[in-house]
């Protein structure tokens, strides 16, 4: 595959920008060889700035659960637009996809649009200790809820008073869970949440009923506020919010990605019991009202209601699951796939410093399928079982290119920095 168009953008960016990208979709720790910049995208596919197509396992991360140019999706969205967009005041759409919101959501009965998930975790922080006036703040060990300076995961920038109120707890862990209120004493305002357990280089870990059970109960004895961070998860598991898999209704619900099938907006959902709070915030941004993604919110949320779109996510996800272990026990190697399998995450067993998760990413690309080594994939619904197929044929090939290599392949210089950087910890 050619890669001259990419290595010239990248020596480009490295003058214009810091590091030459930044954030999550900077390929400085990803395998060598990923393109760093892509020219377009449609259905389940990419292309790389140098023309080279790929079936996409990243969904942009997250954002792509009905294809890429989703006709129905751009055209609720060009209707729009060929009103307005970003105006002095919020388009009616803005109500419609609110009642939308509370109408499908179980626990909601109000809604707040932004534009990143970091916006929403925000605003759910500052609701929590605006509605409790109390401070602490408890997060699951490793969680990831954002750039802020009071979670980002790299706190260069960042002072100790960022995260003066943060505490931590294992997640799915009732007795740790117990500890962290009980030594926050009666300055508790939140609990924080992930839907399932999604950190990266680890085995993710659906939520155990009895510790969100037992959260809610913690919540409803001190009047602290339960914030599901939905951001990543939103609708790719349920019609609802993700813990209503479980039987829990938080106070507060995070939304991004999916919202609106890659359309820049996320949303806080809320409870009433959480109402009066968020109305005291002075929250607000230029674009987080424009009037294009919300319409597309509209249109993303039809297509959940009237759809089997789900079931199709559970069963493409499963046969590629079932498909890529046999594959891989075929040439030796055995896998830990975990987590919802719509959202893969596929680690290498005894391969504690990701030299073949990071082998066998290089080899997928080479053979036109874009994984990842270290964090959760996301399936879309533009995929097909051919493609769900084409992707089982490919790792059948990547697994035995590395196990031809096994003795030889080392780990990536690029991690084994950043982890040496950040004191030996994960990722």
């Amino acid at each position: 595959m050619s890669r001259r168009v990419d290595v010239q953008l990248q020596a480009r960016a490295r003058k214009v920008i810091p590091n030459g990208m930044y954030g999550h979709e900077s390929i400085r720790i990803l395998p060598a060889g990923f393109p760093q910049f892509f020219d377009r995208a449609e259905g389940a596919h990419i292309w790389d700035a140098d023309g080279n197509r790929y079936l996409d396992l990243m969904c942009a991360y997250g954002p792509n659960l009905f294809g890429y140019r989703n006709p129905r999706i751009d055209a609720a969205a060009a209707r729009q637009a060929a009103k307005a967009d970003a105006m002095t005041g919020p388009s009616p759409v803005m109500v419609e996809l609110a009642e939308a919101l509370v109408g499908m959501v179980s626990h909601a009965d109000w809604a707040m649009f932004c534009k990143n998930g970091t916006d929403a975790t925000g605003m759910a922080l500052m609701a929590s200790r605006a509605q409790t006036g109390k401070r602490i703040v408890l997060v699951a060990e490793g969680a990831y809820h954002g750039a802020s300076a009071w979670c980002t995961p790299v706190p260069a920038g960042t002072l100790p008073e960022d995260r003066a109120f943060l505490r931590s707890y294992r997640y799915n862990d009732v007795a740790s869970l117990e500890a962290a209120v009980a030594a926050a004493g009666d300055d508790l305002a939140a609990i924080f949440a992930a839907p399932f357990k999604h950190d990266v280089f680890v085995d993710q870990e659906l939520p155990d009923p009895a510790y969100a059970r037992r959260a809610r109960e913690l919540c409803d004895a001190t009047g602290a506020m339960l914030v599901v961070d939905d951001v990543r998860a939103g609708f790719r598991l349920a019609r609802d919010c993700s813990w209503s898999l479980v039987g829990v209704k938080p106070d507060l619900s995070c939304w991004g990605k999916a919202v609106a099938n890659g359309q820049p907006l996320s949303i806080l959902l809320g409870a009433d019991r959480a109402r009066v709070g968020a109305g005291s915030l002075y929250v607000t941004g230029s674009f987080w009202f424009a009037a294009v993604p919300m319409a597309a919110a509209l249109e993303t949320l039809s297509i959940i209601r009237d759809t089997d779109y789900l079931a199709q996510l559970e069963a493409l996800g499963q046969r590629l699951r079932s498909g890529w272990e046999a594959a891989a026990a075929a040439h030796g190697f055995a896998l830990r796939q975990s987590g919802p399998v719509q959202m893969p995450l596929v680690m290498f067993a005894d391969d504690p410093d990701v030299r073949f998760g990071y082998a066998w990413a290089q080899e997928m690309l080479a053979r036109g399928v874009y994984v990842h080594p270290w964090h959760n994939m996301f399936l879309c619904t533009a995929m097909t079982e051919a493609d769900i197929d084409a992707a089982i044929g490919a790792a059948d090939g990547a697994f035995a290119a590395i196990a031809a290599r096994r003795d030889t392949i080392e780990p990536s210089p690029a991690l084994l920095a950043m982890i040496r950087a950040r004191g030996g910890a994960d990722a």
